[in-house]
């Protein structure tokens, strides 16, 4: 049994992020997300890239209540950065608009 442990540990720290950044406390992601100057540049379909990654980068430091509706949103802008035009559809504004409630109920 003491030789499966370090594998478990292992495990966990590969691919669970056991030992990863810490993330925020909500109150401070709440604080984080309202300072949050973020300007995509270029056009929609460059713009649309650059907030996915964003949304992905802040994802991956905000409290997890905040992290899963933001992941979302990267999710979302990943799809509309890979059209032709970077525009985006009825769904997925109502998908966007639907995970930023989400966000203002946990910071509100």
């Amino acid at each position: 049994m003491k030789k499966l442990l370090p594998a478990v540990v292992i495990a966990c720290l590969l691919l669970a992020g056991c030992a990863g950044t810490p993330r925020m406390s909500v109150g401070e992601s709440c604080t984080f997300l309202q300072g949050d100057t973020f300007k995509p540049t270029g056009n929609q379909q460059q713009q649309a890239d650059q907030i996915a990654k964003h949304y992905q980068e802040v994802a991956d430091k905000v409290a997890q209540e905040l992290a899963d509706p933001i992941q979302k949103m990267a999710d979302v802008m990943k799809q509309v950065a890979g059209t032709s035009l970077g525009d985006k559809s009825a769904e997925q504004l109502d998908e966007l608009k639907k995970q930023n409630n989400r966000i203002g109920e946990v910071c509100k």
